[in-house]
């Protein structure tokens, strides 16, 4: 193998110069010691079968290529996470002939084809969807986002599903890609932020052509359109509240992705939208039921150079530790990463974490922040792939199907492609879409599933997280929502004298069309004790739980009062 190094100097975290050649040697060294690669395709021992239908046909219907979403639930409430698997279908009719997959957790590393029982082979012409109990009745329920009428699933509690988006007032006939719960009005129930993508139909199609080939059209060539906030009820209905909300961006939205997280730590829940070919969109929360697109004010609408970025997925998470929730935008250019300055504004810091070179030869589609190897740090895994299949007749520097990428945080605010380590897949080329991340076999690391337009998904189990200490933390809201969405945990830590503080927030609905673990992961490296616990819950109460014991699953229920 020949490797060739751009020789730099880099500065540690304790302030030691070091050359950058050198380095990469450790880190390299230090991995290829590590005897098993770091993840581990289990589709075949798993019985993962499924494959990606995008109903591909000649006339290049733009759905064809968008791929779709991926749902971690534990539908059942067995403790284990089950995987529901967004398809698409027969672009000539606008319809799913074959249907969406859930597969039941076993317990013992294997899944059972669940989907006729629990009654969830939605036909809709599949983009994404997301998850999470937003009667607080105690089992989750799920959201899923179509090219045409969505579909909303309440949890029978038994197993099964009812399809109740009239019964509830979900309508929304746009294309939807992906969608978010969140408390917006911090009233303890849950609304739903859906992103809407372009105005178009399969029936007034009309190609493209470039050197006699036709490909997929621009997403240019059409209008954008909004995006819809609704507000729960509290009596298992929703109102739609986009117009008087703010929310409604029509003529610049062309959105692919969505994250509700609390940017400006005001305790009020934002939402950050990803879009494609046009800025993308922060709405603050005012806390009147109103919201404010801050995006040109926070620095996080355009890139630096202020280039609006075919934006695709977006994920959020403390990836310097400072008790600030920063943004990983994946994009057609380079990935996009915003430093959350503190304050209400963001800095983009792409080039200075080495993001910006690795990346630029891709086309992201999902980002994920995760803290793969337990070291405390969260690193950064990309799903990548290009949406136009003619690419390689056209330019020959850039490929339909593309490798997934890995990026390890060296916690001093800069990150390594590690991809070479991460395990076979990561050789191969796919036409890749979006991610998700969760503990499925409860050892403690994250594992990642992945769904490739018209390909197989593939489910990688982490084979080197749990070499090292962590905690997996669900909250159980009483006051607040039930899933404790919007809350933020706190861990503290002692690692060799030095404090280190991990800060994350509940969330439902991330990446591209996806929704991921809602229990909050936290690699511990060898420290053996968690000094203190601190959750923020979404409605304001708090709590503190000291001396916790590492490697367990630990199940915090809201308690009211003072702080306790």
């Amino acid at each position: 193998m020949y490797i060739k190094f751009n020789f730099q100097f880099f500065q540690l975290r304790n302030g030691i110069t070091v050359h950058l050649g050198i380095l990469l040697f450790m880190i390299i060294a230090v991995h290829v010691s590590i005897a098993a690669p770091f993840f581990k395709n289990v589709n075949e021992i798993a019985g993962i079968e499924f494959n990606h239908q995008s109903g591909k046909s000649k006339e290049k219907y733009m759905i064809e290529t968008m791929g779709s979403g991926i749902v971690l639930i534990d539908y059942n409430n067995d403790g284990l996470l089950d995987i529901y698997l967004v398809n698409s279908g027969d672009t000539s009719i606008g319809r799913n002939e074959v249907g969406n997959v859930l597969y039941r957790n076993n317990g013992d590393g294997t899944f059972t084809d669940a989907t006729d029982e629990a009654g969830l082979g939605d036909l809709g012409y599949g983009m994404g969807g997301t998850s999470a109990d937003y009667d607080n009745d105690g089992d989750t329920d799920l959201y899923l986002a179509n090219f045409g009428a969505d579909s909303f699933y309440l949890n029978n509690g038994d197993g099964s599903f009812t399809e109740i988006s009239q019964e509830v007032g979900i309508d929304n006939p746009d294309w939807a890609v992906a969608g978010a719960f969140l408390d917006y009005d911090l009233d303890g129930d849950l609304d739903l932020f859906i992103v809407n993508y372009l105005q178009y139909s399969v029936a007034n199609r009309q190609p493209d052509s470039e050197k006699s080939m036709i490909g997929y059209q621009h997403p240019r060539a059409f209008q954008g359109t909004k995006d819809k906030l609704y507000q729960n009820n509290g009596d298992g209905t929703f109102t739609d509240v986009s117009l008087v909300s703010g929310i409604i961006n029509a003529e610049e939205g062309r959105g692919m992705a969505v994250v509700s997280f609390d940017y400006d730590n005001d305790r009020w829940p934002d939402i950050y939208v990803a879009n494609d070919t046009n800025r993308n969109f922060l709405y603050r929360n005012n806390g009147d039921g109103t919201f404010t697109d801050n995006s040109l004010l926070a620095g996080v609408g355009y890139d630096e150079t202020g280039i609006a970025e075919g934006s695709m997925g977006v994920d959020c998470g403390d990836y310097n530790q400072d008790g600030w929730l920063d943004l990983i935008v994946a994009n057609s250019e380079t990935a996009t990463l915003y430093r959350n300055d503190q304050h209400g504004f963001f800095v983009e810091a792409t080039v200075e974490a080495g993001l910006s070179e690795p990346t630029f030869r891709f086309v992201g589609f999902s980002p994920i922040f995760f803290d793969y190897d337990h070291d405390t740090y969260l690193d950064i895994f990309s799903v990548n792939g290009h949406p136009q299949d003619i690419i390689e007749q056209l330019m020959d520097s850039e490929t339909y199907a593309q490798v997934d990428q890995l990026f390890r945080n060296l916690g001093s605010g800069s990150f390594v492609e590690v991809s070479t380590f991460a395990g076979e897949y990561f050789d191969k080329p796919y036409v890749g879409r979006s991610v998700v991340g969760g503990d499925y076999d409860n050892d403690g690391d994250i594992d990642l599933l992945i769904s490739n337009s018209n390909q197989p998904a593939f489910l990688l189990r982490n084979e080197v997280g749990n070499q090292q200490n962590w905690l997996l933390i669900r909250l159980e809201g009483k006051y607040s929502n039930r899933d404790g969405i919007g809350s933020r945990v706190t861990v503290e830590i002692q690692n060799e004298g030095q404090k280190i503080t991990q800060t994350a927030e509940v969330k439902s609905g991330s990446n591209y069309a996806s929704n991921s673990d809602i229990r909050l992961h936290f690699g511990l490296g060898k420290v053996k004790t968690v000094d203190r616990i601190h959750i923020h819950w979404s409605r304001g109460s708090k709590q503190n739980i000291y001396n916790a014991s590492v490697n367990q699953l630990l199940v915090i229920q809201e308690v009211l009062g003072q702080e306790q």
